[in-house]
Order: C-alpha cells, then sequence, then structure tokens
C-alpha cells in the first residue's frame, strides 16, 4: 500500500471528503496546501455527459487564458512570403514552409504548438501521421489554420490552451501554476468551463457537466460541484 507522506497527509486534512466545492473554495485549498519543491502545475478535469464515439458529441475548442499557463511555448508556423515575416514579428520561434514540413518529417519536434496558413495545408497534411497523435496538427477550428498568423501566434504565447474531450468522455487542461494568485487562478479555470459549457453539443442530451475535479501536480483531486458551475453559467442577464 502506498505511503502518504506529511505534505499530501496536510492536503487532505484541508479537504471534506463529504462535499464538492466552488471553485474559488477549491483554489483556496490549492493556495493553503504545503508546496511541493517545484512549481507545480494546477490542472481540471472534467467528465461529460457525451458519447464520443459520435461526430455529432465531440467537444472541442481553444481559449486564451485571461493569466496566461505560466510556460513559455515554442511556436512552429508553417508559411512563406510575407506571411513568413509577421510570424517570426510576432515572436514564433520556427517558422519556415516546405522546408519546415521536411525537418518535422526527419524527426524535429522542438515545438509545442503549430499554426499554418490555409495555402500551405496541402503540405502540411503529409505530417497528419506525426502531428495527429500528438495533437500538434492545425486546425481551423482552433483558428491554427489562419492568414491571421500574427494574432494567432500571439494568442498560443499569450495561454491559448485546446480542450478536446477523449474517448471515456473525460477533459484535462491545465489552468495556470499553483504561484499564481487566487483570483488569476480562478478567472482561469472560470474561463475555460464557461468555453466548455458553450461547446456542448446540440446531440448531447442529459447531464452535461458530470464531474469536474482540481488539482495539481503532486497533490489530492479536490470535487468541484458540477451544478453549481452549471447554474452560474445558465444565469440569463436581467
Amino acid at each position: 500500500m502506498p505511503v502518504m507522506t506529511k505534505r499530501l497527509k496536510a492536503t487532505e486534512a484541508l479537504i471534506d471528503r463529504g462535499k464538492t466545492y466552488s471553485v474559488e473554495e477549491a483554489m483556496d485549498i490549492v493556495k493553503k496546501a504545503p508546496a511541493a519543491r517545484f512549481d507545480e502545475t494546477v490542472d481540471l478535469a472534467i467528465r461529460l455527459g457525451v458519447d464520443p464515439k459520435h461526430a455529432d458529441q465531440m467537444v472541442r475548442g481553444a481559449i486564451v487564458l485571461p493569466h496566461g499557463i505560466g510556460k513559455t511555448v515554442r511556436v512552429a508556423v508553417f508559411a512563406k512570403g510575407e506571411k513568413e515575416r509577421e510570424a517570426r514579428e510576432a515572436g514564433a520561434d520556427v517558422v519556415g514552409a516546405e522546408d519546415l514540413v521536411e525537418k518535422i518529417q526527419g524527426g524535429f519536434m522542438d515545438f509545442d504548438s503549430t499554426i499554418a496558413t490555409p495555402d500551405l495545408m496541402g503540405q502540411v497534411g503529409r505530417l497528419g501521421k506525426v502531428l495527429g497523435p500528438r495533437g500538434l496538427m492545425p486546425n481551423p477550428k482552433l483558428g491554427t489554420v489562419t492568414f491571421d498568423v500574427s494574432r494567432a501566434v500571439r494568442e498560443v504565447k499569450a495561454g491559448k490552451v485546446e480542450f478536446r474531450v477523449d474517448k471515456a468522455g473525460n477533459i484535462h487542461v491545465r489552468v495556470g501554476k499553483k504561484s499564481f494568485s487566487l483570483e488569476g487562478l480562478v478567472a482561469n479555470a472560470m474561463t475555460l468551463l464557461e468555453a466548455i459549457i458553450k461547446a456542448k453539443p446540440a446531440a448531447s442530451k442529459g447531464v452535461y457537466l458530470r464531474s469536474i475535479t482540481l488539482s495539481t501536480t503532486m497533490g489530492p483531486g479536490i470535487p468541484v460541484d458540477p451544478q453549481r458551475i452549471a447554474n452560474q453559467f445558465s444565469k440569463k442577464p436581467s
């Protein structure tokens, strides 16, 4: 049986396993919990009432978190000519066209996100088997296939995150670092949850938000009340 560390015991002592929390309360526990030896990532895990086997129940999207994710994101851009210059000026880490495609086919993977102009997608499509399984394929629905490469690069650098339901109906997304302010973590989490609620498929019936769990890299899961979140975003302005 795994031995529970003193730090984990101290964190568990802050959690009432007989209740579910608001995002603010759960983040407050994260901030009060003993720190690890590194700046832990804060993650949200959401179980949805959808069946991803059906295309009309797929949940996928992207959102720019207001306080970023606390990580330097390396961006590769497939562009040429004037768009190549724009990408470099916007801060892209790697830019190229046919040469970048060949470089990646040769094993280069020193990047975390990709953006492509529409005119180069025919060539980028050759990388489907390489980029697809890693979730790195440019996608127009996520704003990563566009001629507005400057905006796309700036958004990714500023903290744009993608979310996609897995085969079991779950979504896992990082929402920041433990060192972030309480207000920053709450704002990031609420922005993500609102985007996921807005992405609810019309074909999804019954309860959409089944469960929400907040955790850090080395910490236990803290249950968040999904009904409270659903009610909060379903309220109409008077």
